[in-house]
């Protein structure tokens, strides 16, 4: 279970007070993959981000009574000066997963050849997704976060990307942000819509698109 609890998180743009959230009281439950959606700059990615624990709330707290992912497709969580290897090592200490399981296991699916021993700054944007997503899929989390991206690579990659990903959700809930309703459809069975800092959870995926549509329309 994740909880937020009177949770706000601001910033500031140009001088005006931007809200991601505004005092959100909100439970996820575990049993359902759930859709965040929202229209750009709605603050989507920063709440996965919230929820991961990679950056903080302005006020409130969020409890989570689960193992939670990074954001897959977030890489920014990456030393830069570390290699791949070094970087995966890092992260399985971090999640008291067996190291050297881990680098082998990323070493394998993210087919980064001699590139897994050098520096992640080296990397194209592909190549850091492609770590990134070896690494979450190395480790057996209750929940995923996944940012916008289900599989990186040619077809072929994708495709095993695509089969491991699903193999996983047997067992583990998703949040996905995703802009394609095709996509959210095929792994989301429930919805939240991100609109002015308020959240609004819908049981079935279906409601979540329309309600996104409708504040489309609207604005």
């Amino acid at each position: 279970m994740i909880r937020l609890d009177h949770v706000t998180k601001r910033f500031k743009l140009k001088g005006e007070t931007r809200y991601i959230v505004r005092d959100v009281t909100f439970t996820i439950p575990r049993g359902n993959s759930i859709g965040l959606i929202g229209r750009n700059g709605a603050g989507k990615s920063t709440l996965l981000k919230l929820i991961a624990g990679t950056i903080k709330p302005t006020s409130g707290k969020i409890l989570r009574h689960a193992n939670i992912s990074f954001p897959l497709g977030f890489s920014g969580s990456f030393n830069g000066s570390l290699t791949g290897e070094q970087n995966v090592r890092f992260v399985a200490r971090i999640y008291g997963h067996d190291t050297d399981q881990l680098v082998d296991y990323v070493q394998d699916f993210a087919e980064l050849g001699r590139s897994y021993y050098m520096p992640v700054k080296t990397y194209s944007s592909g190549m850091k997704a492609r770590l990134a997503f070896g690494v979450s899929m190395g480790i057996d989390f209750d929940y995923y976060l996944v940012d916008e991206i289900t599989a990186v690579g040619d077809t072929n990659f994708k495709k095993k990307c695509k089969k491991v990903f699903q193999e996983k959700l047997h067992k583990s809930d998703i949040i996905m942000v995703s802009h394609a309703v095709p996509t959210l459809r095929e792994y989301c069975s429930a919805g939240i819509v991100l609109e002015d800092g308020v959240l609004t959870y819908f049981p079935d995926i279906s409601d979540a698109v329309e309600m996104h549509a409708n504040n489309m329309a609207r604005r």
